[in-house]
């Protein structure tokens, strides 16, 4: 990286830390399309499995203690939550229902399939969505039919792999490699894979700078 990128992505950084430092509000739960908010910001959504760690990841990167709400039992969340940062409101995160939810009724699945699946066809407004990966697991038969479905749906996003400080530093950089590999593969796919710890706060810093880069493109 030259000089002046190195100076563009510092700046990026302050700017997302000053941005999430700020205001975050929970907006609404939709539980069907008819609901969301009108579409007057740009969206950054998150995707992953029940119990990847996406309420702790949303709750790290916004330095709220309790901004989403953790659950001890998984996929609980069937809606579309949002929350507004900025005053006034500069973007909006998704949170979207996890998937994988192994006791769940058939119909219980299909609505979600269908809300998700809608959802990421046709909000205009949708920047990114950041599919989350536990590196404990790496990429799950599960995860793929996710990807396959915002690859048809030309949702591009981010890999961002969860729970980096529950493995070992080689396993780590295994399950890194990997899922960069199978990245490249997908049509809608980020090659680079972020990778984060919410309890150790690591890389929660650069999917800030991401989340902000993303909305503003």
């Amino acid at each position: 990286m030259s000089p002046e990128e190195q100076a563009v992505r510092a700046e990026l950084i302050e700017r997302a830390r000053l941005l999430f430092a700020g205001r975050i509000d929970f907006l609404k739960s939709a539980p069907a399309l008819k609901f969301l908010p009108d579409p007057t910001v740009p969206e950054v959504a998150f995707a992953g499995r029940s119990n990847v760690g996406k309420s702790s990841l949303l709750n790290a990167l916004t330095g709220r203690k309790s901004l989403a709400r953790t659950s001890v039992t998984p996929g609980r969340t069937q809606e579309l939550n949002y929350f507004e940062v900025g005053e006034p409101t500069r973007l909006r995160l998704v949170d979207m229902p996890g998937y994988g939810f192994a006791k769940a009724p058939p119909k219980v699945v299909e609505q979600w399939r269908r809300l998700v699946r809608d959802f990421l066809r046709g909000r205009v407004v949708l920047k990114r969505t950041l599919l989350l990966i536990d590196s404990r697991h790496g990429i799950k038969p599960v995860d793929e039919d996710m990807m396959q479905m915002l690859d048809e749906a030309g949702v591009g996003y981010r890999v961002v792999l969860t729970k980096a400080d529950k493995i070992k530093a080689s396993e780590l950089a295994a399950v890194t490699a990997a899922t960069e590999a199978a990245a490249r593969k997908r049509t809608a796919a980020y090659p680079q894979v972020i990778v984060t710890s919410s309890e150790k706060r690591m890389g929660i810093e650069e999917l800030r700078a991401a989340v902000l880069e993303d909305a503003e493109q």
